[in-house]
């Protein structure tokens, strides 16, 4: 399962492109993805939030996952 990953999601992994893993299974939601992606790197839990894009449409936690799915991380932003 690959994600794309945009600002600091991309620095905190320090890769544009991730895959997920998908054993013992993959995560089957967008809220088991973010669970995931908390355990496998811990500085995501310091993130006030992030959104979570499937097939170019944010997605809310309950959207189920699939392996050919374009997900993508895109962490909140500032600016002016």
């Amino acid at each position: 399962m690959k994600v794309l990953l945009f600002g600091i999601a991309k620095d905190i992994i320090g890769a544009s492109e991730y895959e997920v893993p998908t054993q013992p299974k993959p995560p089957s939601t967008v809220k088991e993805l973010k669970d995931v992606l908390v355990v496998l790197f811990p500085e995501f839990s310091k993130l006030s939030s992030f959104a979570i894009a499937v097939n170019s449409e944010y997605a809310g936690e309950e959207v189920f996952l699939h392996l050919n799915d374009e997900i993508a991380i895109i962490p909140p932003v500032s600016g002016g």
